[in-house]
């Protein structure tokens, strides 16, 4: 999902910083993924930034084989679910491009409040 979004490796410069950043995110409660029986992973998403008074979703990715299917509302449903948990206020935000995520996430409820450009240099 990272060289799909940014276009590098997440691992690029530490792999080990990588590694505890995720498993950090785990040991929180802060990391859901879907592995099916034969071990692929078919959905992910992590709550980036957690508050008292809001979360911010990152890192939602469907593997490539299960897209298509119907299945990205009800994951990340659940993913609102777990988020509100933490906090009353879910947010994320989406590439411009990225129109099938952005119509997910309508489904699942959330609105577009505005847009800013990020700068990777």
């Amino acid at each position: 999902m990272f060289e799909e979004e940014v276009g590098y490796s997440p691992f690029l410069g530490s792999e080990d910083f990588y590694s505890r950043r995720v498993a950090g995110l785990i040991r929180q409660g802060h990391s859901l993924v879907h592995i099916d029986a034969g071990g692929k992973v078919k959905f992910k998403a992590e709550l980036g930034a957690v508050t008292a008074q809001a979360t911010q979703v990152q890192g939602v990715w469907m593997n490539p084989e299960f897209r298509g299917q119907g299945l990205s509302a009800g994951y990340m449903a659940g993913v609102v679910v777990l988020a509100q948990q933490f906090a009353p206020i879910t947010s994320l935000y989406v590439n411009e491009y990225n129109t099938r995520a952005r119509a997910t996430y309508e489904r699942v409820g959330f609105k577009r409040l505005g847009t800013f450009a990020t700068v990777l240099y």
